[in-house]
């Protein structure tokens, strides 16, 4: 058993905020022996205080993600020019877009406060590092922190600031890039390269995250050093995952042949399949999370339910081609039968 995670298995089911982490798929994790998080992001605090009380009622060890305040400035005139050429793509759906730019830290503050009178058993953050102060307070009141990281610098850091832990998130993850930089170019490497690289700047314990289509990828990154290895592409398409209609028919569809980089959707670099939507904007649009979120939101929100996928946000991973239907158990019982006599050091 880990003894951070205290999961049996050295198994993570990633946070996927806005939508694909439920509490059904925290459940089938945690009883297949992996480790479930609850993703924090796009939460108010009082909705994140239920879902920790809900698992807490399963009676098994999680974790909760949330989003570190996004420290980037919009451009305004880069902003309203979006907004113009983004008005015809809304126009499908008869949406007039804001052109004052909205930005938010995501409730970061409540949700730091409910952590700290609230423990859960490990925190992760995304898109940043807290202070200094506020990790020390996360862990005072009795949380393991950990901080998603996509760089050996980013590792530095983050060990400076008192982390317990690292998530080494490889370019191959579907979602968000964790970045501390949106607007640097995200170079390709291996997942594993990065652990080494990682693993020689900083003694932490890592979670390895970001290509891991199957056991053999899995069993790769633990003996690279990982102590653990996070899915989240792989667990999309399972029957306790909240993923949309139009997401899940997305992920099986020939039409979709790969998956790129990009910031259109919300100003911040994402891995997605790539659709229209990508191929008309992606040259034009700024950097600026979370004013592009807000700004594409209403886009996103009606092509879902339309079962638009041209214009829709379709998160995915290198590996979605092997992302399976049926049972969240059977993919991580899957990964942990490639995982015999693979060593694991959390």
């Amino acid at each position: 058993m880990s003894a951070v995670l205290g999961s049996r298995l050295p198994i993570v089911a990633a946070p996927m905020a806005g939508g694909p982490t439920t509490i059904a798929l925290v459940r089938a994790v945690a009883g297949a022996g992996g480790f479930p998080f609850l993703a924090g992001g796009y939460k108010t605090a009082a909705a994140l205080a239920d879902e920790i009380g809900q698992a807490e009622g399963l009676g098994v060890p999680f974790g909760v993600n949330i989003f570190a305040p996004s420290r980037s400035d919009i451009d305004r005139a880069a902003y309203l020019a979006y907004a113009t050429e983004l008005q015809e793509e809304a126009d499908s759906y008869q949406l007039h877009l804001d052109t004052e730019p909205h930005v938010d830290d995501d409730g970061w503050q409540s949700k730091l406060a409910l952590l700290r009178e609230h423990p859960v058993p490990v925190v992760s953050f995304t898109f940043g590092l807290p202070s200094p102060a506020e990790i020390a307070a996360v862990r005072a009141a009795g949380s393991a922190v950990f901080a998603t990281v996509t760089t050996a610098a980013e590792a530095s850091a983050a060990r400076a600031a008192g982390v317990d832990g690292l998530v080494v998130q490889g370019p191959n993850a579907g979602g968000h890039s964790a970045t501390f930089d949106p607007a640097r170019t995200i170079v390709s490497i291996p997942t594993a390269d990065l652990l080494d690289q990682i693993r020689a700047a900083v003694p932490l314990p890592m979670i390895a995250a970001g290509g891991v289509d199957g056991p053999a990828a899995a069993a790769e990154l633990l003996r690279a050093g990982a102590a653990a290895v996070a899915v989240g592409t792989l667990l999309l398409r399972t029957d306790e995952a909240g993923t949309s209609a139009t997401h899940r028919a997305a992920l099986a569809d020939p039409a979709f042949d790969r998956t790129v980089i990009t910031h259109a959707f919300t100003g911040r670099p994402a891995r997605a399949l790539h659709n229209g939507f990508i191929a008309r904007h992606q040259a034009t649009a700024p950097i600026g999370y979370p004013a592009i979120h807000h700004l594409t939101r209403p886009i996103r929100r009606a092509a879902g339910a339309a079962g638009d996928a041209d214009r829709l946000h379709l998160w995915a991973g290198t590996g979605f081609r092997s992302a399976p239907t049926g049972p969240a158990a059977e993919v991580i019982r899957s990964l942990a039968d490639g995982l015999d006599g693979t060593p694991s050091c959390i």
